[in-house]
């Protein structure tokens, strides 16, 4: 205990932060009716982030999806299997060079063996060599007709074989976006409330259907992120002492559950209708081997041999042992916050640094808080659970805490580091709610920004995940896509730093996952790192 409060105090005293709760006091409140087509009800945003919003809803915008009549045909429906995709004669003649472009035709037909009249897909695309351990994104394009382009940038020498996928039909999208917008409590939570020896459990979310029950409002009070619970019959709002998640509950109409089968229109490779690789030939004379901006691909970069080499910006250096890391850490805090996706980057760091020592190791093992501390180096790296929608099974409503307002709790400085990823918990709400949950991170960013200009920020993106069709009702892909646009548009022009993970995972050849395999998180330390150690 005494060891504890030394490094407390000295992690208070040296880093300029207390460990301390911002608290929001529950109040009891009647509901106001809802503002939005759905039943949840957000506070008015100023006129300029209102106007924001507005912008970032138009500039992810999906393509029109048919509407589905009840009973739907599903035989007219998108299906991979009889899908196709083709490669595009190359423009100069034949042969292909490192440096070029690489087109792809790809056209969606239904069960029936018609062509799509219309767009919406979900479609992904990728181009890698398994044997050079080499991939990149690509980007797709579409004509709103049908078909689709996709195109990639040739960065290697050898050979390119092309990937497409349908991830989700234009009809799925149609469910997945009414879902939304009808349905954003299916994900369920609930709290105990404890005084003595009473107990109550009621249901809780960012939006409650409104009853004759009363409402706990546990909105927070400095960023005013919504929470509310019914008020339990007999305790008080004061009295709950925990946050948990209890399951789903899922509403989809007549035959809609075809739309999201594994092997068959999930997630599912689309066939050539000719060759499905091309060789590509050394840069022709003159031209640059690669070029090193980001230039019309629009990537941030590609795999080679393994190895994340970026297209533009900071040079991703490898950092492949315990020595290098601490060495680049050393005399820096590094503050993490988020989901577990970020916990992943403070659990590598936990392996990767021997020296440290874990400070506190009875915190919750998905939520933390985590710390772990070299006093030889002078290292200290943290990490703490964004604030709800939390999808964990049991988080204390001690340790729910609003990344605003940890960050405002930072001094800030050359020596600190600030990384934060916030996405995977917000698929089955509105998207309003995220725009809020960025446009109040990235307050607290510029207020940090003021007070220690020196402090660096960096940003994990969003990434592709496994999905099985239960699973894809309410984090599916789709929904990663749109929070991952808003991310880079809330945040693009401020002094952070982005780590790519959708192109990260987009480009690698391991299945996609919540938690990308390690090799992947690999390479996102080693752009993190170089982001703290450019020399």
């Amino acid at each position: 205990i005494w060891l504890f409060l030394i490094h407390k105090l000295n992690y208070e005293e040296n880093f300029g932060i207390v460990l301390k709760k911002v608290t929001s006091a529950p109040r009891t409140v009647p509901r106001t009716a809802p503002h939005t087509d759905n039943f949840c009800t957000f506070e008015p945003l100023s006129l300029a982030d209102a106007k924001e919003e507005r912008m970032l809803l138009d500039s992810i915008a999906w393509p029109e999806t048919p509407l589905l009549q009840a009973p739907f045909l599903f035989d007219q429906t998108s299906d991979p299997a009889h899908s196709i995709f083709t490669i595009l004669p190359g423009r100069g003649g034949v042969d292909r060079h490192v440096g070029d472009q690489l087109e792809v035709m790809v056209q969606i037909y239904d069960f029936q063996g018609n062509p799509k009249k219309s767009g919406g897909d979900v479609l992904l695309a990728r181009l890698h060599n398994r044997a050079l351990e080499a991939g990149v994104a690509g980007r797709v394009v579409d004509h709103l007709n049908g078909s689709y382009s996709a195109v990639f940038p040739l960065l290697w020498e050898g050979s390119a074989h092309v990937e497409v996928t349908l991830v989700h039909s234009s009809e799925a999208v149609t469910v997945l976006h009414r879902l939304n917008r009808e349905h954003p409590e299916r994900v369920l939570f609930k709290s105990l409330f404890r005084s003595g020896s009473s107990s109550e459990t009621t249901s809780c979310n960012v939006c409650l259907r409104q009853t004759n029950q009363p409402q706990c409002n546990y909105s927070d009070l400095r960023t005013g992120e919504p929470w509310f619970c019914y008020k339990p019959k007999k305790l008080s709002c004061d009295d709950r002492i925990n946050h948990m998640r209890d399951g789903f509950n899922v509403r989809l109409k007549d035959k809609e559950e075809k739309l999201f089968q594994s092997k068959v229109n999930l997630k599912v490779f689309i066939h050539s209708s000719g060759p499905a690789n091309v060789m590509v030939l050394p840069p022709m004379k003159g031209q640059p081997e690669v070029d090193q901006g980001k230039g019309k691909s629009g990537l941030s970069g590609y795999y080679y041999q393994g190895v994340w080499r970026s297209l533009g910006g900071t040079k991703v250096h490898q950092f492949n042992n315990s020595s290098a890391i601490s060495q680049c850490l050393k005399g820096k805090v590094v503050h993490m916050y988020g989901d577990s996706t970020v916990r992943q980057w403070f659990e590598y760091f936990d392996a990767s640094l021997p020296d440290a020592k874990e400070i506190n190791q009875n915190s919750p093992k998905q939520t933390g808080p985590y710390m772990i501390w070299d006093n030889a180096k002078n290292i200290l790296v943290t990490y703490r659970v964004h604030g709800p929608p939390l999808s964990f099974i049991y988080v204390p409503t001690s340790e729910l805490r609003y990344i605003a307002n940890e960050i405002d709790g930072l001094v800030g400085g050359t020596n600190t580091v600030v990384v934060f990823s916030v996405w995977a918990h917000f698929s089955p709400f509105p998207i309003e709610l995220y725009i809020r949950r960025l446009q109040s991170i990235r307050r607290a960013v510029i207020r940090l920004l003021n007070r220690a200009p020196d402090t660096l920020v960096v940003i994990r993106t969003a990434n592709l995940r496994g999905l099985t069709p239960s699973e894809s009702l309410n984090y599916s892909d789709w929904y990663t896509l749109q929070l991952d646009k808003v991310l880079r548009a809330v945040f693009k022009g401020f002094n952070v730093r982005l780590v790519d993970a959708w192109e990260m995972t987009l480009a690698h050849h391991l299945p996609h996952n919540i938690h990308p395999g390690r090799p992947i998180v690999k390479n996102m330390i080693d752009i993190l790192l170089s982001y703290i150690c450019t020399k």
